[in-house]
């Protein structure tokens, strides 16, 4: 990989791993999409930072489910609707504004829906429980 785009895809990995950080903080932004952008741009550019944010006790386990297995467990996905209907809910109500409140509607819609679709069995035994089929 030659340095520029090693260097700008590092740098992409720090600035999602900012904006996942922030989304702890805001309901609006996402924090988990962020953090897998982050870890796939360290596992591409710098091994030590990767390991650094596999090693993480709260975002590690879910970035390397879905890195090794693409998956997210049950009640990692049940949190995270709740939490979106949780900050969705306060944001609706503290706008106070019906066409911002409808567009907050929709988005949250969209996000769980997305949520949701996400698989919660390892693809290794998806892969099985369809070959048995």
């Amino acid at each position: 990989m030659n340095p520029v785009k090693r260097h700008a895809i590092f740098a992409a990995g720090w600035l999602s791993l900012v904006l996942g950080a922030i989304g702890v903080l805001l309901p609006l932004v996402p924090t988990t999409p962020f953090l897998l952008i982050s870890a796939a741009c360290f596992a591409e550019t710098s091994p030590r930072f990767h390991r650094w944010l596999l090693n993480s006790p709260m975002f590690g386990p879910i970035i390397a489910n879905w890195q090794n297995e693409n998956f997210i467990e049950k009640r990692t996905k049940k949190r995270v609707l709740i939490i979106i209907c949780l900050t969705f809910g306060m944001s609706i109500f503290i706008v106070g504004i019906p066409p911002l409140q409808w567009m907050l509607v929709g988005i949250m819609i969209v996000c769980l829906l997305v949520v949701s679709r996400l698989p919660t069995v390892p693809r290794s035994l998806r892969n099985k429980d369809n070959g048995a089929s």
